[in-house]
């Protein structure tokens, strides 16, 4: 078999060059990570410990907000935002059903009632007109995903919010940078969550922050998430001292990962330009596929790169997009759908009929009232049944690595008859 045959087929797979590896930290975070092992400084309860207040002041400069809540894990700083915003007790609120399940697990946590609006079916972002028809006397807050690095449309979002009286909170844990009209993602919310766990832009061990504007949400949220609400700290509000207990969520970031997220800040943005100019080359690359297809964005926006998405075009390859993830992956190309379905159809989220393990919303979702079925999402439906995904961790620019990458979807594109008649062989769909 020649190059030229597919890999599935038995000749030569392109094998493009993996990414560098990531994360990748500095000598100098490594030697600072080292020290406080040494001394054994692993344990940090508010600002008073010197890495959690330099890696909280160089979040809140960089994101460009004020107040800065360093937590556990992105899961935890998108609850503490809800808890700062005193969004619970039924209340609803407006999000995607496309996304990772913690940008929805995080409201049922705090025992309040998603309520799912459609997406735009390239990107998958938050549709404000859909958001706009779900909203009713019983909505308190919308929640929006910038999902793979995209920035939604906050302009709109933000206007309707205010128009309602409701609350803004952005998930950008996969957007770190994202700019929307000029202003990074995070900026425009009432309270902001992103994660920072080992495969973000901004990555650590395992770790998120939550930004807000008002340092009421900060505060908070201190209360209920950070050891005995940070009462020490100074400014923290007489008003909240009858209420300091330990009747909190444990979710403290350690020193280790704070100093992790102040080296890490050093090289995000040189590292984002790199995937972002890597993501030129390989768009350029690809011009004669037409598989696939990649979102555009409106002037003014910057997607930043967690993960590059992609719209399969099934009419035009004349294979299912199973068949055509298969094909990629013998070439040396990891790529997936990364949603496997519409949030609201997930069995967890029913309460009627419900036969698995208890969870704590399904009373909530009772008594709400709500029987989701997903039914009435048909961009999110359509965004989940095309969409393929790369991760890209292309941090250092490589415009050969690009070129080769998109070489095996040409490749792939170019045997397109043989891989359907592998299709109708095999009966393969998957």
């Amino acid at each position: 078999m020649s190059s030229s045959t597919l890999a599935l087929l038995g000749g030569e797979p392109v094998s493009p060059p993996p990414a560098p590896p990531h994360p990748h930290f500095s000598e100098e975070a490594i030697a600072r990570v080292t020290e406080l092992l040494r001394r054994g400084a692993t344990v940090g309860l508010s600002k008073g410990c010197t890495e959690i207040a330099e890696a909280e002041s160089a979040i809140a400069a960089w994101q460009g907000v004020p107040h800065c809540l360093g937590t556990i894990s992105g899961h935890a700083a998108l609850h503490s935002a809800l808890i700062g915003l005193e969004v619970t007790g039924g209340d609803e609120v407006i999000t995607t059903p496309y996304t990772w399940g913690a940008s929805v697990s995080c409201i049922l946590h705090n025992n309040a009632v998603p309520v799912f609006a459609d997406v735009d079916p390239e990107t998958g972002l938050l549709d404000p007109d859909s958001a706009a028809q779900r909203v009713t006397r019983r909505t308190r807050a919308i929640l929006v995903v910038h999902i793979f690095g995209q920035p939604a449309n906050l302009t709109a979002l933000r206007a309707l919010a205010d128009r309602h009286g409701l609350k803004l909170i952005e998930d950008g844990s996969q957007a770190h940078g994202a700019i929307h009209a000029g202003r990074k993602v995070g900026s425009f919310g009432d309270a902001s969550g992103f994660s920072c766990m080992g495969g973000k832009l901004l990555a650590t061990t395992e770790a998120g922050y939550m930004v807000t504007p008002h340092e009421g949400v900060y505060w908070r949220a201190a209360l209920s998430g950070q050891h005995m609400g940070r009462s020490g700290d100074p400014g923290f509000p007489e008003e909240l001292r009858p209420y300091v207990d330990s009747l909190v969520y444990t979710y403290r970031l350690s020193p280790i990962n704070a100093v992790l997220l102040t080296e890490q800040l050093r090289s995000i943005d040189a590292q984002n330009e790199a995937r972002e100019r890597n993501v030129g080359t390989f768009r350029s690359a690809m011009a004669g596929v037409r598989s696939v297809r990649l979102p555009t964005y409106p002037k003014g926006d910057r997607p930043v790169y967690h993960m590059l998405t992609m719209n399969f075009d099934a009419d035009h390859a004349g294979v299912s997009r199973g068949t055509y993830v298969r094909a990629l992956g013998a070439e040396g190309v990891s790529a997936w759908p990364y949603v496997p379905s519409p949030i609201p159809t997930w069995a967890r989220l029913a309460h009627r009929g419900y036969a698995g393990p208890r969870v704590m919303w399904t009373g909530t979702l009772a008594a709400a009232g709500v029987e989701y079925s997903g039914g009435e999402l048909p961009n999110a439906a359509l965004k989940v049944a095309r969409s393929i995904e790369m991760g890209w961790n292309y941090t250092v620019e490589d415009p050969a690595a690009m070129r080769a990458l998109a070489s095996a979807f040409l490749k792939v594109e170019e045997n397109l008859p043989a891989l359907r008649d592998y299709e109708k062989r095999e009966g393969f769909a998957g």
